[in-house]
């Protein structure tokens, strides 16, 4: 099985890359979904959190309210830091162990684990290959004032704080730039599809 590394920074298209691999024929697992999960009622990591920040951060049906969360680690490293050491195991052993899943079940298969900071965390050493997804930073901060209503300022105190695309480029096997249309990133994503097949084994 062949393990690729998806990243990129905010509102970068990563997700738009993976969505088109998995069409694809590829086994994607977005991070961000199993980090969902994991703080969920019931979810490995949901007595934590709550317990760390305290119930005022659940909603009445006792749902973590994401976005209260986001707002107290935002400005906050270390709070930052101790969410990731809640939810960052469960994820990481969920990832795990559907990826045991899927090469007992697809031994010549393609398998992409979706997440933002791969690079940061040193993940990105558990895969065979790296892409990167990038675009123009005007772009990436259109996006992402669209996509979370964020106002500029917002969006590019996030993007500042997140590590810089020449750091991050040193790491990428593959980069696609997503700044054109669909159409073109879906040209892009498909030849290298072909080039993941071959080194896959597949025919």
């Amino acid at each position: 099985m062949l393990r690729i590394g998806l990243t990129g920074g905010l509102a970068s298209g990563k997700s738009f890359v993976g969505e088109i691999l998995s069409e694809l024929g590829c086994f994607l697992i977005r991070a961000d979904e199993l980090g969902h999960e994991a703080i969920e009622p019931g979810g490995p990591a949901y007595d934590a959190v709550i317990q760390e920040f305290g119930n005022e951060i659940a909603m009445p049906d006792g749902t973590i309210d994401r976005k209260k969360v986001a707002a107290l680690v935002f400005n906050n490293p270390e709070r930052l830091a101790k969410l990731a050491a809640l939810v960052h195991p469960p994820v990481r052993a969920k990832t795990d162990a559907l990826l045991t899943e899927f090469q007992a079940k697809e031994p010549n298969g393609i398998a992409v684990v979706e997440a933002a900071i791969l690079i940061e965390t040193g993940r990105y050493r558990d895969f065979d290959r790296l892409i990167l997804a990038t675009c123009k930073p005007e772009l990436q901060l259109e996006r992402a004032m669209a996509r979370d209503h964020a106002t500029r300022e917002e969006a590019q105190d996030r993007m500042k704080r997140q590590m810089p695309l020449e750091e991050t480029l040193r790491f990428a096997n593959y980069v696609i730039d997503t700044s054109g249309t669909k159409e073109e990133t879906t040209s892009k994503v498909r030849d290298l599809h072909q080039k993941l097949r071959q080194i896959a084994g597949q025919s």
